[in-house]
């Protein structure tokens, strides 16, 4: 096998003739979930569904409430007791049920509704599809490409693929709380592959976090990461759709 002094730390080992051959083709797509696919409904609609499952409603409607509370749960999220439960809470939904109520017992609005806030936060509406995500998900299904979800999520989002009736184009779903691992873990985007029947190296991630997402590089994954961005409209993601199609 050829050396070279600065070798890329990897957890696949492709041959020589590999290596010299051209690229193949890309014959499967995996996403990242939240983010990328999906984004949660905005902060003050779900602060209502919260306000109403525990008669709190009227406490929104008074001036400045809402952008309150945002700021409140900025400021929690940076105490040292919060971020410390946040390490590995996409593990199992245990320690992410346990990250989340440390966090909202620190927000006035939220003490006491941790149980209502938990169930808004993983109701099958309460996460959304971006608008070009089923346009892109259809278009790789007709054209015969293996498609698959590696998220790190503390349930199943299978719940809202189904509600949204996009369940059918996608092939296999790898989810941190079910596999205990997290990413850039590379097993969880190998065991995609495996499970879509597709050669790592005829494989594209899709995601919005360079380390995460970008850790899928490591098992000969070809990586494409999309900004940060907290998008109201189309994600982007046509321009997977013009890379591999």
């Amino acid at each position: 096998m050829t050396r070279t002094l600065f070798e890329t730390p990897s957890a696949y080992r492709p041959s020589d003739a590999e290596m010299a051959a051209p690229v193949p083709p890309v014959r499967a797509v995996l996403f990242d979930f939240s983010n990328t696919l999906f984004q949660m409904i905005d902060l003050e609609t779900w602060l209502r569904r919260v306000g109403s499952a525990t008669g709190r409603l009227a406490r929104l409607d008074e001036p400045g409430a809402v952008a309150g509370i945002s700021e409140q749960l900025r400021a929690a999220f940076r105490l040292p007791s919060v971020v410390s439960l946040q390490e590995g809470r996409d593990l199992s939904s245990a320690q992410h049920r346990r990250a989340m109520w440390g966090w909202w017992e620190q927000v006035d609005f939220l003490r006491g509704a941790e149980e209502a806030a938990y169930r808004e936060l993983t109701a099958p509406d309460a996460w959304v599809p971006y608008l070009d995500t089923e346009l892109v998900l259809r278009a790789l299904h007709q054209h015969g490409l293996r498609v698959g979800i590696v998220s790190d999520f503390a349930w199943d989002l299978r719940t809202h693929l189904a509600h949204h009736g996009l369940d059918a184009l996608v092939d296999t779903c790898v989810i941190s709380y079910e596999q205990g691992r997290e990413k850039p873990d590379p097993q969880l985007f190998l065991k995609a592959c495996a499970d879509l029947g597709a050669d790592p190296r005829a494989t594209l991630m899709v995601g919005d976090n360079p380390v995460r997402d970008g850790g899928a590089a490591a098992c000969g994954v070809r990586t494409y990461i999309l900004p940060a961005e907290h998008r109201t409209g189309e994600r982007g993601l046509m321009d997977v759709q013009r890379l591999v199609i």
